[in-house]
């Protein structure tokens, strides 16, 4: 990873109102259609957008960060919401303790572009994922937006497409909304 890994102290920002109107947590639920038996993986949760209203429809939520303050935040926050099904590891989110084949669903959102080696990471998802499970990438498209990084940190959408189809069997582009994309891949048999 480089050194423009998204600091704690701006931790608040991620749990910014105006985040909904570009993607709800909701929305990611039902794209991954989570039940209460998947056990699902948020690689680089954060302070857990996604990963507590998740884990309040699964069965276990694996939170991976690379850094404790942030999970130690994302915790506080599971504790408010009454969420006690997550597990909290530090790990970077190309090389994960998870046991192999042994998550149903998975997510990434706004980390792939801060992530040095790609490849890495689609090796580790296809790793932990079970047959037939999926993966959502949550990123930033390539156009200027209000919020999300400089336009020259994003990855176009046809770009991790590509990417990804020289990892995964199935590979589905939907768009949350003009600046925000994701990239859904599952293996198939």
């Amino acid at each position: 990873m480089t050194g423009h890994v998204f600091h704690h102290s701006k931790a608040e920002k991620l749990l910014n109102p105006k985040r909904r109107e570009l993607i709800a947590p909701e929305k990611v639920i039902s794209l991954l259609n989570v039940s209460e038996h998947d056990i699902v993986a948020d690689l680089g949760a954060g302070n857990g957008y996604f990963a507590v209203p998740i884990a309040k429809r699964a069965k276990t939520v694996y939170a991976v960060d690379m850094q404790q303050q942030m999970l130690d935040l994302l915790q506080q926050h599971a504790e408010r919401e009454g969420v006690k099904n997550i597990s909290y590891i530090v790990s970077d989110v190309a090389k994960t303790t998870i046991s192999p084949q042994s998550v149903d669903k998975g997510l990434m959102a706004f980390v792939l572009h801060e992530v040095d080696d790609r490849e890495a990471v689609f090796a580790e998802i296809a790793h932990i994922i079970k047959p037939n499970g999926a993966f959502l990438f949550i990123e930033w498209e390539a156009v200027e937006s209000e919020m999300g990084p400089p336009l020259h940190e994003r990855i176009p959408s046809h770009q991790l497409m590509d990417e990804a189809k020289a990892h995964f069997t199935h590979v589905e582009l939907v768009h949350f909304h003009p600046s925000v994309y994701g990239v859904i891949v599952k293996h198939g048999h």
